[in-house]
């Protein structure tokens, strides 16, 4: 009786079953890290986002606002200064997707900026996703609306020293 070369079926079955093991474990952590990219790239972008309202108006010489939601910059819905033109901007723009992002914020519904490109209103900007325990923080201050990218933790916003 002669012995054959292939594999039994425990054996395949064992194979299989580390195969499937370490991916599990490869897709859970490239999953925390595009989270942690996402999370990363909004906070940019909230930054991004007043960099810009702030560069027209003091390119077009008259105030104009910018509203803050879960999606990103845009128009304001109410209020009586115009949209800064041209500053749309999404926070998950160029990921995959957004799915899981979250964005809290105490901005008034529309962050103005004066005609010569000051910000007139702060506050601070929480950004998370459910895949990380990773939340940084922007920080808005006034008088003149320097923005500031941190860490939130322990209910602070704290400077990160990695970045």
């Amino acid at each position: 009786m002669a012995r054959s070369e292939a594999f039994t079926l425990p054996e395949l079955l064992v194979v299989v079953a580390v195969v499937a093991i370490l991916a599990g474990i490869a897709l859970g952590g490239e999953q925390e890290a595009l989270a942690r990219l996402q999370v990363e790239s909004a906070s940019r972008r909230v930054v991004l986002g007043l960099e810009r309202g702030r560069s027209v108006a003091e390119r077009l010489g008259r105030p104009c606002a910018l509203s803050l939601n879960s999606q990103g910059w845009g128009e304001p819905s109410r209020g009586n200064l115009t949209a800064c033109p041209g500053v749309v901007l999404s926070l998950g723009e160029g990921m995959e997707s957004g799915e899981g992002l979250r964005l809290e914020h105490n901005l008034p519904a529309a962050v103005r900026f004066s005609s010569n490109g000051l910000v007139l209103d702060g506050g601070t900007v929480l950004v998370a996703h459910r895949a990380t325990e990773l939340t940084r923080c922007v920080v808005v201050s006034l008088p003149l609306g320097v923005a500031r990218v941190g860490l939130y933790s322990e209910g602070a916003c704290r400077p990160d020293p990695s970045l």
